[in-house]
């Protein structure tokens, strides 16, 4: 069976926590997650991130610090899918992870098979402290064999944003790769990250997804990626946009502490329905660049979906510009002379926008966005 159909969704310990992660932790978000539905709605991968190990190995083995995780990674891994749930650890191709803890460098294969006895699914491996005198191709391709000769199906997490990433990663085994660097939980960050893959998103597809990193949604300035905070519009914008680019969602707040406006922007059906749409194809950048080559501040795109349906997002990037922008139809393939028009429904608000030709101009709110459905019809 092909692993990673889809964009993996999920939730990973780094955003918030950082190196305070532990087993208590752990365990309350896994109860969470099936207390507020998240489960429910798609998110299935309760990934550990950096600072779990012990630092050094016992008897050459990778073994969790006793004082974070008392009882012992198969212990936390029991648990996480006694609630029908999968579980994720980190690692990295090279001596040490980028915080400091013993890494897999030539210990790829018998990493690896740990993992597995302990009930690993899924694999977050990083990039940090590697020696110079060995190509990186090589310490990926490493740990993909390991994987999958391990003898249990681990979804391999790739985290390297090299500019050529894109190039030789599907061959390793990777089922998604980094390609940015590190969010923070500010529009900024949001922004750039998003902007600075609109022409590489295309190289995303089904079993190996261009990864732009974890979400900030809920965090509210708080956590280990803190730098400022974001309005609920602009939380909004963020997952909207990640979702529309048809990437992993993995949940970065505590989820046991954020509000429950931002649950439920987590749960929203709509979104994650396009963010996990079958085909799998990238959206269409209808408008997000300048005539000069820079990016714009208004960011429009269009995305064929299955069943032969369509989805619409407008971002508007903009300091304090809340007028409505411009959609032309003829962009996205509908001429005039078509004789089809767009039916569209607002995903968030039910708003209903019926035989839409020629041009669309939704009202918008400056650091806020408009998703929408729809469907080709006869134009009226």
């Amino acid at each position: 069976m092909l692993l990673c159909q889809k964009p993996p969704m999920g939730w990973n310990s780094w955003n918030t926590f950082g190196p305070l992660v532990n087993e208590q932790i752990v365990l309350e978000t896994a109860d969470k997650f099936v207390e507020l539905g998240l489960r429910d709605a798609g998110y299935e991968y309760i990934v550990i991130d950096d600072c779990w190990p012990a630092m050094e190995r016992v008897d050459g083995k990778l073994v969790p610090d006793p004082e974070k995780f008392p009882h012992g990674m198969k212990y936390v891994a029991d648990y996480v899918h006694s609630k029908g749930l999968k579980f994720g650890i980190y690692s990295s191709a090279s001596t040490r992870t980028c915080k400091g803890y013993p890494a897999s460098f030539d210990h790829e294969f018998e990493d690896a098979k740990t993992f597995a006895e302990w009930g690993v699914d899924y694999l977050k491996y990083d990039y940090c402290y590697k020696p110079q005198t060995i190509d990186y191709q090589i310490l990926y391709r490493r740990m993909g064999l390991a994987l999958r000769s391990c003898g249990r199906d681990i979804v391999y997490a790739a985290c390297n944003s090299l500019p050529d990433v894109h190039d030789w990663i599907r061959p390793t085994g990777a089922h998604l790769y980094r390609t940015t660097t590190d969010i923070l939980d500010n529009i900024v960050s949001i922004r750039d990250i998003a902007y600075c893959q609109l022409d590489k998103i295309g190289l995303s597809a089904t079993g190996c997804y261009n990864d732009i990193d974890m979400l900030v949604v809920g965090m509210y300035n708080k956590g280990n990626v803190a730098f400022g905070g974001c309005t609920d519009d602009e939380y909004t914008m963020h997952f909207a946009l990640w979702c529309m680019l048809g990437v992993p969602l993995m949940i970065g707040c505590d989820i046991r502490n954020t509000t429950p406006q931002m649950i439920e922007l987590l749960k929203n059906k709509e979104l994650i329905r396009i963010d996990q749409d079958a085909e799998c194809r990238p959206p269409m950048i209808i408008s997000g660049k300048n005539p000069d080559g820079t990016h714009s501040a208004k960011l429009i795109l269009f995305r064929l979906l299955e069943d032969g349906e369509y989805a619409l997002g407008v971002f508007n990037f903009t300091d304090g510009d809340a007028r409505p922008i411009r959609v032309e139809l003829f962009d996205i393939g509908l001429s005039l002379g078509s004789g089809k028009a767009l039916d569209l429904t607002d995903v968030m608000t039910g708003e209903r926008f019926e035989n839409v030709t020629e041009t669309f101009c939704p009202p918008m709110n400056y650091h806020a966005c408009r998703v929408f459905r729809g469907r080709i019809v006869d134009a009226k």
